[in-house]
């Protein structure tokens, strides 16, 4: 096999018949632009010492300047004269070689071709020179110097050949192989998946050059792909001895003499709702009657800074993952064992220490008085959600087989019912007190997997919200935007760990509007005080119609990104002034931060370092979106290999995408999401129509257009890529009049 010759090529002639000179004079003013040079330089560095050329330089930078594209600082020295048009952002490679810079201070996203991007790579901080835009263009620029590389490890497919190889990496954003040479293959077999460390990547080479520092295993198997997810983002699998030895030389005993230090809520009717699969419990809720008619209600978080104190190795290596991991088949946990399903985890039965927020709350939902400190707890049961679900639709107290966790018939004690049924009163109360002052309503949709002891996916379904998983999630709220106020409302400002959420941009809306015109919807973007309940008005409106996943993934994209930051700016989508994340400290780092800082402004000591922290949740916001992004790859591989194994099945399916190239496909019964290439639709040529997000048959002048509902069949399915090709076999009407 030959190297593939893709990356920089070198440069072009120019065409002012200059051999490319006047180009290679301005990358090296553009490389450096705050730095002059003479002539002398500049032949030194163009690497010239004949006469012609040396004068030919000489012209050009005079022409240079009189363009206006160099200034002449002094009798000797050139500058770039454009320093306005110079940015610093980060590159979102597309699959097709090119990409975009996302700038701060620049409502749209700069445009760079392939040929600019000057060895760039996705997520790279990079400084860009922005071309002079021409009227109707979009924004276009280049890469000038790359300033930080956001990673150097890849994962990839290696490549032998007789004196070296290359790794083609698996990545779509990633537009070129990376060169190893023997000497850094370290033994590695053809074909394998393998780690891949870039070394350097040298102007006048076609590709970089790389170490393989792994070998994960044969493409396509289970473990080696799931290991492949994790190690293409650089997240941890196993934790490192020394961390492990640690954490199992922790006092975990529930101690009297800690008890003491504590408010002890252990005679307080105390119990979990979580996930039946769930192995840590680091939430509980507890409920109480009051004299005065209304209710005590605790939310009770595993006190997990306890046990992981600042300077330990313990919780460096809690910082350094941030968060834990949910993959299909496995969790990552960011803490051992012994910690996150042991000694932190609200298991029934058990006292354990946590850190609580108490409140008053009226039968209207309304919250009087509240309490934050540290607290030990009884947990006096634990229901998955189906069985808290069970109580609230029937309010029987006898869980039948079918339901219960442990598949036995069981009776709950009386006061659990009635606490599991206030519960949901007051939630529904407070959610739609919540809708009212401008939430935005997105009701979760998780795609799950039935999968057999091999892992393989036996069945893909998909789960939404019911009012268990509502009931708990208004509580955690709660507790998440009480713990902030009480914090951040201070005087003077104390340092905080924020959950920021910032409003949607006016360009996302107009593009939103723009799609769902086509079902004939509208969304009145100018009037900023209704975007929200224009959003949720929209959402209740697709509401079982064909369009309503379509709509609901396109109003998300709308949304920005959340993130942490000790700079509040309020959380737009839940309309809530303050909000940080109290209560999920096992598997967060940025909540284990709020108990220390939440404690230390209970004990009176002053703020601590904004900088410090800062820096940390600029971490925590970057390891989250790692995060994020490996579970959704590792959903994507199970899709896959679930597909494989019904390639002849027919599937009814929504277009989620449409390009110049082809149609994206999402089987409703699954989310399954494949393509059909145009080239490989039969019964026309289909050209792309961008003002009705359609393809467009020439001859037939048949319609497919987003949102549309169609029939398809698996024509390929590859584990490696995690791609599913689709075979279009036509609108949902038209075949299944064929099929009457």
């Amino acid at each position: 096999m030959s190297r593939k010759k893709k990356g920089k090529k070198p440069f072009q002639s120019s065409p002012n018949q200059d051999g490319g000179l006047s180009k290679k004079i301005l990358d090296i003013f553009k490389s450096q632009h705050e730095k002059s040079f003479d002539f002398k330089v500049i032949l030194d560095k163009l690497k010239i010492e004949d006469t012609k050329t040396r004068n030919k330089v000489i012209r050009l930078l005079g022409q240079l300047t009189a363009k206006g594209q160099l200034k002449q600082v002094d009798d000797k020295k050139f500058q770039f004269d454009a320093l306005e048009d110079f940015h610093t952002g980060i590159i979102d490679m597309t699959s097709r070689g090119d990409a975009y810079v996302i700038v701060e201070d620049m409502e749209n996203d700069i445009y760079i071709s392939n040929k600019n991007l000057n060895h760039a790579l996705d997520g790279d901080e990079v400084k860009i020179y922005v071309f002079k835009k021409r009227e109707h263009s979009k924004s276009e620029g280049e890469v000038v110097s790359i300033l930080t590389r956001n990673k150097t490890d890849f994962v990839g497919v290696l490549h032998k050949q007789e004196k070296f190889g290359f790794v083609v990496v698996s990545s779509s954003k990633m537009y070129t192989d990376i060169f190893v040479p023997n000497d850094k293959m370290h033994d590695a077999e053809d074909g394998l998946l393998v780690k891949v460390r870039l070394l350097q990547w040298k102007d006048k080479d076609d590709s970089p050059k790389g170490e393989i520092t792994e070998v994960l295993g044969v493409p396509g198997e289970h473990n080696t792909e799931m290991h492949a997810i994790l190690a293409g983002y650089g997240l941890p699998e196993q934790f490192p001895s020394e961390v492990e030895e640690f954490a199992n030389g922790i006092d975990t005993k529930i101690h009297p003499s800690e008890i003491k230090k504590r408010r002890d809520l252990r005679d307080t009717l105390t119990f979990t709702i979580d996930p039946a699969d769930a192995k840590d419990f680091d939430d509980a809720l507890s409920f109480k009657k009051m004299d005065n008619g209304n209710f005590e209600i605790g939310i009770h978080i595993a006190d997990v800074a306890h046990y992981v104190q600042p300077g330990t190795i313990l919780d460096d290596e809690a910082y350094n993952r941030a968060t834990s991991i949910y993959l299909v088949d496995r969790v990552v946990p960011m803490l051992p064992e012994i910690l996150s399903n042991g000694a932190c985890s609200l298991r029934p039965n058990e006292e354990k220490y946590t850190f609580s927020a108490l409140f008053e709350v009226t039968k209207d939902g309304k919250v009087k008085s509240e309490w934050f400190g540290r607290t030990v707890t009884y947990s006096d049961a634990r229901f998955a959600y189906e069985e808290a679900q069970y109580l609230i639709d029937s309010e029987d107290k006898h869980i039948p087989a079918e339901v219960s966790l442990s598949k036995k018939a069981y009776e709950v004690q009386p006061e659990i019912l009635e606490a599991v049924t206030n519960l949901n009163t007051l939630a529904k109360t407070m959610r739609k007190k919540r809708m009212q002052e401008g939430a935005i309503s997105f009701d979760k949709v998780e795609v799950k997997f039935n999968l057999d002891q091999d892992n393989n996916p036996q069945g893909v379904y998909v789960k939404s919200s019911k009012d268990s998983n509502k009931l708990i999630e208004e509580f955690m709220l709660l507790a998440n935007r009480k713990v902030s106020e009480f914090i951040g409302k201070r005087k003077p400002p104390k340092t905080f760990v924020y959950r920021c959420h910032d409003e949607p941009k006016d360009d996302r809306l107009e593009a939103l509007n723009t799609v769902i015109s086509k079902f004939g919807y509208n969304i009145n973007i100018h009037n900023k005080k209704n975007i929200a309940s224009a959003l949720n008005n929209l959402l209740e409106d697709v509401q079982g119609k064909k369009e309503q996943n379509l709509v609901d993934t396109l109003t998300i994209r709308t949304m920005s990104k959340a993130y942490y930051s000790t700079e509040n700016i309020g959380h737009y989508g839940l309309a809530f002034d303050y909000y940080s994340h109290f209560t999920s400290p096992i598997r967060r780092y940025p909540d284990v931060m709020a108990h220390r800082l939440l404690q230390r402004y209970l004990d009176n000591e002053p703020s601590a370092s904004e900088s410090e922290y800062e820096d940390k949740c600029k971490h925590s916001s970057e390891m989250e979106k790692l995060a994020t992004n490996a579970e959704r790859d590792s959903i994507k591989y199970m899709q896959v290999k679930y597909i494989q194994e019904h390639a002849e099945t027919e599937f009814k399916g929504v277009i989620s995408g449409v390009t110049d190239f082809g149609i994206f496909i999402e089987i409703i019964e699954n989310k399954c999401e494949g393509m059909t290439r145009l080239k490989d639709i039969s019964d026309d040529h289909y050209d792309f129509n961008e003002e009705h997000y359609a393809i467009i048959g020439r001859r037939t002048k048949k319609m497919y257009q987003l949102g549309d509902e169609v029939y398809v069949r698996v024509k390929k399915a590859d584990l490696v890529k995690r791609t599913i090709d689709f075979e279009l076999l036509g609108a949902v009407d038209e075949v299944e009049i064929e099929n009457e």
